[in-house]
């Protein structure tokens, strides 16, 4: 599930505490949570309604003016229409686990495995050494650009990206990656 910056904004701020989307099937699951950029969001409740049920206080309270407003940024399709509720869920593992940057053999030992272990199962052969020091290089470069200086799609380039961020070699900016302070000593 997809969050703008302005609505993870309010939600940080305590005046946003509901989103609405239209799925098949719900992305999210009451008593999930979801990794983004101001930390894990608590997902509280998934609940299936129609357009009808949605109130001036639901549009207010998911960051919108009017409930006009909320419906017109809905896209129309045919599919069900759900009201998550949420609220901050503390902070991302995965930025505590960038800041370990003091490695023990063993734990250097169980990165390079594990980062063996990516390599081995990638379609298209190795990727993580030339990903890594191709962010190392050229941190803040758009994702894009580093995909095509690798050859790579830009889409499974990001999933791979992930991969290394959950590892805590990686971490996101506005605009590309830069290797964290893990990744650095790893690295180093």
């Amino acid at each position: 599930m997809l969050i703008s910056r302005k609505h993870l904004d309010g939600i940080a701020g305590g005046e946003i505490d509901r989103a609405f989307r239209r799925w098949r099937r719900p992305t999210v699951r009451t008593g999930g949570t979801l990794r983004t950029s101001i930390g894990l969001l608590a997902i509280d409740s998934v609940e299936p309604i129609t357009d009808a049920d949605i109130t001036e206080d639901d549009a207010r309270l998911a960051g919108f003016a009017t409930r006009e407003a909320l419906l017109d940024f809905l896209p129309v399709r045919d599919e069900q229409l759900y009201r998550i509720r949420l609220r901050t869920g503390g902070v991302d593992p995965r930025a505590a686990l960038r800041e370990q940057a003091d490695l023990t053999d063993e734990e250097r030992a169980d990165l390079h495995a594990r980062l063996d272990r990516l390599d081995a199962r990638a379609p298209d052969g190795p990727w993580t050494a030339a990903t890594l020091a191709a962010i190392a290089a050229a941190p803040g470069t758009r994702a894009a650009d580093l995909a095509a200086s690798l050859g790579r799609e830009r889409l499974p380039f990001k999933a791979d990206v992930r991969k290394l961020k959950a590892l805590g070699l990686t971490e996101s900016l506005e605009v590309g990656y830069r290797i964290s302070p893990r990744g650095r000593a790893l690295l180093g």
